[in-house]
């Protein structure tokens, strides 16, 4: 996203997955209207990605107010940076099905919405068996069809009624079948005559805009002067022309549905006196973006939720089996998936298109071909693979490439002088990016072969918090140096795990956790001044953490533990750093599920309270430590300034960008790997923090 640059990359296979098929693409149609608009996105110059996304504009104000402008820099372009896969509507055939998926067997025909890959990793739910009677080309229309069917079913058409389609693209010309089968009278409306004498073919009367004919006229003579019953709108514009040309051609108490892309500024005139009524459609419809529906594999009932994604998958193959839904005459161009590009650089000429298909006959690029298995590991040319060249070498992998890890993690473990071998996901896509990027040997999607590579000395784990215990125990249990990112453990009998296994090693391993806060200069020099204090110090923390849907993963118990655990962690151990003192006792007064006042009793009469607020505003600082102590007073705002007050010696010190520890807790913990020496946090204190975490999340325990 941030040039607009398209490729085609060779990535490791995913595997199958819990709840979801691993398919063999067969073919994928090209979405040009929403696939031009992320390529027209990334091509467009900085000024013109702002004017596209102003909210977006507004966030990155706010954060270089709090964080500064370098760090917001790095910020924007490290989330421009991560690559976007492309397409969205795959035919193929099941390789595998993962854990827990019922109803598909290997060598299934499906349709998905997976991307343009030889392989694609899908939820099952998002899934669909193809009838024997549904060519592969025309199940690729299938995903496509099915967000125009979703429209459909909004409006809610009744036989008769007189509807109007104000684009026909692939989803409008779609759009425009399905609703002549449910017996409505179709005006079909565009620029494009060719659009237009398809929809004409398929029953549809139509005004072309391009030859300068009137739609007010058009609907007012197709609708005898009655105006039009709905409309449905797929068109792809900035523009507001489209919806108030909707609600002008309709009756009293119409129905309008967005299926498309417009401008949303609405006249209340055109709305109000009509009583009309307006809707977005999104995407196939029910469970599309429900975490529990897409990873967790919970479909709706179906009593009560008649038509979720996956049933209107099924309905759009039911009707492309029995004829009632054409294809055919959609297909304009096909390429070989090995010429994709040359797909894209069709949307770019001025060349009549509408659907694009990409076929994988011919691809085999991703089988092993001494094996004729799937290849889940790609390595980069020109890269170390052998044996350590030198003693003092630490050859590192990284298992997780998301946000975090390439914005912040190897970027520290390579100015570390940390040797980058292997670098793993689940999708294969974000490994291979950031294998390319920084210089890693090889990426692959089999997370056990890097665990147990003999070449590999440190594992760092980058992954959802679910999953880091168990990835702990097996890193240490192979014998590897292990950094994992916080939380180090969801529920006790994770952490006892952890102990067990630590304890258990025969030869010292270093293990570190993520607590980067307790290795920034300003928190360090904040320390030395301290250590002339005497008596007990009161801490209050202030973390402005900001609010973040529920639906989120972090939300969610199982998979991260909630906020309190999977990141108020990080400031209960810089307490603990700053007292020095184990804790004695926690307590926790919760407000929500994100918002909680955590307060920590130490052994040498300390106290430190976090006030974790997810109800406050991003343009308010982050995080903001107060520390009184002898008398005197020490301010940490926002990991940019140190102040002090009281004390004879030390005014205040600042930073001119935002410094969290980072770079330094990764050379500290590679030091310790070449030295031999102790772990930068004591195995003690990443315990009893995470003790103390557990406790805050879980107070009644």
């Amino acid at each position: 996203m941030k040039d607009g640059v398209t490729s085609v990359a060779q990535v490791p296979a995913p595997g199958a997955n819990k709840g979801s098929l691993l398919i063999r693409s067969r073919a994928s149609l090209v979405s040009a209207g929403t696939e031009r608009m992320l390529l027209d996105f990334g091509r467009a110059s900085w000024l013109g990605k702002a004017r596209q996304q102003p909210e977006k504009v507004r966030q990155v104000i706010e954060k270089m107010r709090t964080d500064g402008l370098m760090a917001t820099i790095e910020s924007v372009q490290a989330k421009l940076d991560q690559p976007v896969a492309l397409g969205y509507s795959n035919a193929g055939v099941v390789l595998d099905a993962g854990a827990g998926v019922t109803g598909f067997h290997r060598g299934d025909r499906v349709i998905s919405n997976g991307p343009h890959a030889e392989v694609v990793g899908v939820p099952a739910n998002l899934c669909a068996r193809i009838p024997d009677a549904v060519s592969d080309d025309a199940a690729a229309f299938a995903v496509v069809g099915a967000i125009g069917l979703e429209g459909v079913r909004l409006i809610q058409p009744q036989l008769g009624e007189d509807v109007v389609v104000i684009g026909l693209g692939l989803i409008g010309i779609l759009t425009v079948q399905l609703l002549r089968a449910h017996g409505c009278r179709v005006l079909g409306i565009d620029f494009d005559s060719r659009k237009l004498q398809l929809a004409e073919a398929f029953g549809a009367e139509t005004v072309n805009l391009g030859l300068g004919e009137d739609p007010m006229v058009a609907a007012e003579r197709f609708t005898r002067g009655k105006g039009a019953d709905a409309a449905l709108i797929t068109a792809a514009t900035k523009s507001n022309e489209p919806v108030h040309q909707a609600a002008l051609m309709l009756r009293k108490r119409g129905r309008i549905v967005l299926v498309g892309v417009t401008g949303l500024e609405l006249s209340r005139d055109d709305f109000y006196k009509k009583e009309l009524s307006f809707q977005v459609s999104c995407s196939y419809g029910p469970g599309r973006y429900d975490p529990a529906y897409e990873q967790g594999g919970q479909d709706y009932p179906r009593a009560y939720v008649r038509w979720t994604a996956q049933r209107n998958f099924e309905a759009v193959l039911d009707m492309l089996a029995d004829g009632r839904l054409q294809t055919e005459r959609l297909l304009t161009h096909r390429f070989p998936f090995d010429r994709a590009l040359e797909a894209y650089e069709l949307l770019n000429r001025d060349e009549f298109y509408l659907g694009i298909l990409l076929d994988y006959a011919r691809g085999q690029e991703t089988l092993d071909p001494g094996h004729r298995r799937l290849a889940v590991r790609t390595a980069f040319p020109g890269k170390p693979t052998g044996k350590p060249t030198r003693k003092e070498e630490v050859r590192v992998g990284f298992v997780g490439a998301g946000g975090y890890a390439t914005k912040v993690l190897i970027p520290a473990f390579l100015e570390a002088g940390a040797t980058l071998l292997t670098v793993a996901s689940a999708g294969g896509l974000s490994a291979s990016h950031a294998g390319r990027k920084f210089g890693f040997s090889e990426s692959t999607t089999d997370t056990e072969s890097l665990l147990s590579d003999q070449r590999i000395d440190a594992v760092v784990i980058a992954t959802r918090h679910d999953s880091h215990a168990g990835l702990v125990c097996r890193a240490l249990e192979a014998g590897k140096h292990v950094f994992v990112e916080k939380p180090l453990a969801l529920t006790w009998e994770q952490l006892d795990e952890i102990e067990d296994t630590y304890r258990g090693l025969q030869e010292t391993r270093v293990l570190m956790v993520g607590f980067n806060r307790r290795f920034s200069p300003h928190v360090r020099q904040a320390q030395r001044l301290l250590q002339g204090m005497r008596g007990a110090k009161s801490l209050v923390y202030m973390v402005n953490a900001g609010a973040i849907p529920l639906e989120h993963w972090t939300q969610n118990a199982e998979e991260g533990g909630g906020r309190i655990l999977g990141e108020a962690c990080h400031f209960l151990d810089l307490l603990r750093f700053l007292v020095g003192y184990p804790a004695r006792s926690v307590r926790t007064a919760q407000q929500s599920a994100d918002t909680a006042t955590i307060s920590v009793s130490y052994e040498d009469g300390s106290v430190g309270t976090v006030h974790y607020f997810a109800n406050g505003h991003k343009s308010f600082p982050k995080e903001r430590l107060e520390i009184f102590a002898d008398g005197r007073i020490l301010v940490i705002d926002n990991f940019r300034k140190l102040r002090g007050y009281g004390g004879p010696r030390f005014g205040g010190s600042s930073s001119w960008r935002q410094d969290k520890g980072a770079g330094r807790m990764v050379q500290a913990f590679i030091d310790a790997i070449r030295g031999g020496g102790a772990a930068p946090i004591p195995f003690e204190e990443l315990r009893e923090v995470s003790r103390c975490a557990l406790l805050a999340a879980n107070p009644m325990e």
